[in-house]
């Protein structure tokens, strides 16, 4: 039973309240269905939690919530659609990939920073450093001794030229002050055949589509990049823990709205996705996903929060001169 299919079966069995009467008191919003918009294909790591939230928060509403997955030109088509949105009721649900449309992007349609307002951050997935099973590598000293004995020769896959998992390994590889050999695929699903038979030896990847691949024995996991250890692979350190206190990536989840939606919408709007993030029959459903959710995030902290992240990866986009042609 695929990933989709399993939550959506869960759907119909949750049913706590989202929004408080209180919240819903505020004026006579919302007077029509709301939309929000996934920048990603339908049944995709994004989608899934984008619609888990939906039908959860959309049970106390007087309107249906509807996602909508508006593909094209990576992410820029259903986010320019959001930006563009003037009806007070559309939303758009993205990743770590709107934090660095500045930096890849010489023009965009609209502005990522000035036409959005951040809503609420609602999760975080970290990545997975890993290596094919046969690997003579075992931890991430071993990594950083054969990517010094072999300045830029040992290649690495991601999932596209300029993409998160691309980011994450060139972070990866400024904190060993080494080189390596970008090799960009078509997706995760194109590369990893490629890493598991080792004419790729290194993949960074999100652990919602690196666990089963770990736990199954077909690769070896070093690290996670996260504070934490992941509770499906308890044997994996941090990479602080491995000795790289600081290096930390993830793929996140944000809530944003078009400039200009009504503050008193936008707290209504959050309340509504934290207090769905808050439920435990949603935190276990969407473990599967490996994400762990974020349950006190104010517009004010998902603001910073994606400030730090455009910094943080700009910088990386400029050192390691990534460019999207």
């Amino acid at each position: 039973m695929n990933r989709r299919h399993l939550l959506g079966a869960g759907l119909a069995a949750l049913a706590a309240p989202s929004f408080t009467t209180a919240a819903r008191a505020q004026g006579n919003w919302p007077n029509q269905p709301i939309r929000l918009v996934v920048p990603f294909a339908a049944g995709g790591p994004t989608d899934i939690p984008a619609r888990l939230f939906a039908e959860r928060m959309a049970a106390n509403l007087s309107q249906r919530i509807i996602v909508e997955n508006r593909t094209g030109a990576g992410v820029l088509v259903g986010t320019e659609a959001v930006a563009k949105a003037t009806d007070g009721h559309t939303f758009l649900y993205t990743t770590v990939a709107h934090a660095v449309l500045r930096a890849l992007f010489q023009r965009l349609p609209f502005d990522p920073e000035a036409d959005f307002v951040p809503v609420a951050l609602v999760g975080v997935i970290p990545m997975l450093i890993t290596v094919g099973r046969n690997s003579p590598i075992r931890d991430l000293a071993g990594l950083q001794a054969a990517l010094k004995a072999d300045p830029g020769g040992m290649t690495y896959a991601s999932s596209g030229n300029g993409g998160a998992l691309h980011l994450a390994t060139e972070l990866m590889l400024r904190s060993m002050d080494a080189r390596a050999l970008h090799v960009p695929y078509r997706g995760t699903a194109a590369a990893m055949p490629d890493v598991l038979n080792g004419t790729i030896p290194l993949i960074v990847d999100v652990a919602t589509s690196a666990l089963a691949y770990a736990r199954g024995g077909e690769t070896r996991a070093l690290a996670v990049m996260d504070r934490t250890r992941l509770p499906q692979l308890p044997d994996v350190p941090t990479t602080a823990e491995a000795g790289f206190p600081g290096l930390e990536a993830y793929t996140w989840h944000m809530v944003m709205a078009p400039k200009g939606t009504p503050a008193a919408v936008v707290q209504q709007v959050n309340r509504g996705f934290m207090q769905v993030a808050a439920e435990a029959a949603v935190q276990q459903r969407l473990s599967d996903l490996a994400m762990r959710l974020v349950t006190d995030s104010t517009p004010e902290s998902a603001a910073a929060w994606l400030q730090a992240e455009t910094q943080k990866w700009s910088s990386v986009v400029r050192e390691a001169n990534i460019t999207i042609n």
